[in-house]
């Protein structure tokens, strides 16, 4: 009897216990101490002072000048003299007789994948050049979310539908995504992103959808998402709308400037010995007489915006990659003319309005607009962007963003802000359009269902392609691409014993992981040893620059802004004592100008002001009426002729169009711009504010009310008799 008694009381007492440890779990595992990516101290210390008090500045290594990197190229196979003659080119110190070996790959595009495949291959041994018709990032690399993120919605698709491909596609992601802060985190950062809750069944709803997230992001997540009341929502956002606000649910993912990450991966490649080549255009590719590609032929645009005649010369290879994006088929037909078409182009709208529109700590999420697409709010670099749309489209270098979806966005924005919030067209400073690469498998028996993942396929002559995919996944695109390239091309990955100090302080040893396999999870970008998020305090007491400035660009730049300040010129007052702003409006400064000629292979203006900084995206107006000051600038650093800066301004006013520039600026020169002129308002500019009224209580423009209908005056006033 006594037995049974303690049976009685223990089993519910082991079932409350186990219970009590289920929930204790669930909740640490959801509230448990976490390490936030960009919270960490720098790698190594910032620069300090010797003897005597004098600073001991970073060493930071260089990479090598443009002209030498194309030398390098040639290098690689016989050129033509004059006479037709193939010539044999040699390095120096070698002898005669040696003829340079090929490459071991040659890297098409120079976009996020084709930097990422540079960067996996050099960091692995292997001799690698990566070359790219525009700018590294010209096309769907700098036009993105500025999002790394896993994908709620793809996370949902994948429990409706049941698509393990989705899930598995988020799974990677949300991986990819700690990697992405750890390995960079001066250029990503973590960030808070709203759903509002309209009704109250999508409480449950919401919750569990993020609560799965974070459990899919396990030891990789960032924070746990967590509920907010009406009352809470609306102070954490209060640009939301009241009407039908139940709460909230916050979740968290990363952002980044992708870009500035585009081109950070590219000269992190290489510092570590590989070859990179922006504005060089492949014009054919070479095969032997078995049919297998060895090779490329290529020329060098910049030649011709200077004025000569871009002559062809050859690079040998033993494998050649494709990473060229949406312009994937036009290399694949290069290759063979019976290829077929694999990229479905998707356009992607983006419009850029002002920080007043959003919290700077938070963005938003709609994932019910009018047509059931999901469309993001987010703060960026100071101003809004709001996004995207997802059409079929035509491949173009700079497409347009029509106005058809810009006001698809802006009706979308109407729908969930407070209704005395003027969302009007006037307000969108920058508006672009970019190109997502879908991919069909040619090997797929449905040549019609698009690739949900990225993909790799070979051609018959070896032509191997990387397509598709996703920003936040290009490390991994690119460690399955060169896994694929050393068993397709037969390569030997070999240690790297020496590689350069990129901390400049030599505190880091960045060879001691470097063992031949891939460990660009690991391999810090140029900027991240020397970050912190203090470090900007370290520039203003040492360069004198405005807080705002300094902020911008220790998370532009990294460790890399002791460079970028130093190259900026004296202001001549008493504070700031550095740093120039190419723009009134921004924390730009001359030495970012002078640092993306010398140190990051900028050869255009539209290379600094859409890719170097990121002016261009942020206000089109701004950005043409700062194009006088960057091509003054980078005509001193690279030489320029009169024709050289007036094809300058032409190409960059032709590229602003592409970013939402009005088109009545358009016919709009250099001199109107130096004189003023261009800032002079059309009638719809006008009528956004009140320009030109005196002070005034009232102000006159406002006043102007048919007699006893100025509300806001007494009926005795004046105004309304």
């Amino acid at each position: 009897m006594a037995y049974r008694g303690s049976r009685r009381f223990l089993k519910p007492l082991l079932y409350t216990s186990a219970a009590a440890g289920l929930g204790g779990s669930l909740l640490y595992i959801s509230y448990r101490p976490r390490n936030i990516p960009g919270s960490d101290p720098a790698v190594v210390q910032p620069p300090g002072y010797g003897k005597g008090g004098t600073f001991i500045p970073p060493r930071f290594p260089k990479v090598i000048t443009r002209a030498e990197q194309i030398q390098d190229l040639k290098k690689s196979a016989p050129q033509e003299n004059k006479d037709g003659i193939k010539d044999k080119i040699f390095r120096r110190g070698q002898e005669e007789s040696k003829e340079e070996e090929p490459y071991d790959l040659l890297i098409i595009g120079g976009g996020a994948t084709g930097s990422g495949i540079a960067l996996d291959a050099a960091t692995r041994g292997l001799k690698v050049a990566v070359v790219e018709r525009d700018d590294f990032s010209s096309g769907t690399s700098s036009k993105s979310t500025k999002l790394v993120h896993g994908g709620v919605r793809y996370l949902e698709k994948a429990v409706w539908e049941l698509d393990y491909n989705q899930y598995a596609l988020v799974k990677e992601a949300l991986r990819e995504r700690k990697y992405f802060l750890d390995t960079a985190p001066h250029l990503s950062s973590w960030l808070p992103i709203m759903i509002p809750i309209q009704k109250w069944w999508q409480a449950p709803y919401f919750w569990a959808g993020t609560k799965f997230y974070d459990f899919l992001a396990g030891s990789e997540g960032i924070e746990s998402s967590y509920f907010l009341t009406k009352s809470r929502a609306l102070d954490a956002f209060p640009m939301l709308k009241r009407e039908n606000l139940v709460g909230a649910l916050v979740y968290y993912d990363g952002a980044h400037n992708d870009s500035r990450m585009n081109v950070s991966i590219a000269m992190t490649a290489a510092i570590y010995g590989a070859t990179v080549v922006n504005h060089l255009e492949i014009v054919g590719l070479d095969k032997d007489a078995s049919g297998k590609l060895i090779g490329a032929r290529a020329r060098d645009l910049v030649d011709e915006k200077n004025g000569g005649s871009a002559k062809e010369f050859s690079i040998r290879a033993k494998g050649i990659i494709n990473a060229t994006g949406p312009f994937t088929d036009s290399i694949r037909k290069m290759d063979s003319q019976e290829a077929s078409e694999i990229v479905a182009p998707s356009s992607g709208v983006h419009i850029i309005l002002p920080g007043y529109y959003s919290p700077s700590n938070m963005g938003l999420i709609d994932p019910s607009t009018s047509d059931g697409r999901v469309i993001f709010f987010l703060p960026w670099q100071g101003n809004t962007i709001a996004g995207t749309t997802d059409a079929p489209t035509k491949i173009t270098p700079n497409p347009i963003a029509g106005e058809q979806e810009i006001n698809w966005i802006l009706s979308e924005i109407r729908g969930y802000l407070a209704p005395d919030i003027n969302v009007r067209r006037g307000d969108v400073l920058a508006a672009w359009s970019g190109i997502r690469p879908l991919v069909r498998d040619p090997k797929a028996k449905n040549t019609e269902s698009l690739v949900r993942n990225h993909l790799i396929t070979v051609s018959d002559s070896g032509l191997l392609t990387c397509a598709g995919g996703k920003w936040t996944t290009y490390r991994q695109m690119a460690e399955d691409t060169i896994d694929e390239a050393i068993n397709l091309f037969s390569l030997n990955p070999t240690p790297v014993s020496h590689a350069p100090d990129i901390s400049g302080l030599g505190m880091y040893h960045d060879a001691s992981i470097l063992d031949g396999s891939c460990q660009t999870h690991q391999v810090k970008l140029i900027g991240a040893h020397g970050f912190s998020k203090t470090l900007f305090i370290n520039l203003i007491q040492h360069f004198g620059i405005e807080t705002d400035v300094a902020k911008h660009l220790t998370e532009s730049y990294g460790d890399r802004a002791w460079t970028v300040a130093a190259l900026a010129a004296p202001t001549e007052k008493r504070f700031p004592v550095r740093g120039t702003r190419i723009s009134t409006l921004y924390p730009f400064i001359d030495g970012e100008v002078r640092y993306a000629v010398r140190h990051e292979y900028a050869q255009t203006a539209v290379d600094v002001i859409a890719r170097r900084t990121r002016l261009a995206f942020l206000n089109a107006q701004a950005a043409l009426e700062a194009l006088p000051t960057v091509i003054d600038l980078m005509s001193e650093e690279l030489g320029w002729d009169k024709k050289r800066r007036e094809l300058e301004w032409r190409e960059s006013v032709k590229f602003l169009a592409s970013m939402g520039l009005p088109k009545s600026k358009l016919a709009v020169t250099r001199k109107d711009v130096e004189t003023g002129k261009a800032k002079m308002f059309d009638e719809h500019e006008r009528r956004l504010y009140s320009r030109h009224d005196g002070p005034a209580d009232i102000l006159e423009s406002d006043s102007k009310f048919p007699p006893g209908h100025n509300l806001v005056m007494g009926e005795d006033s004046g105004a309304n008799k």
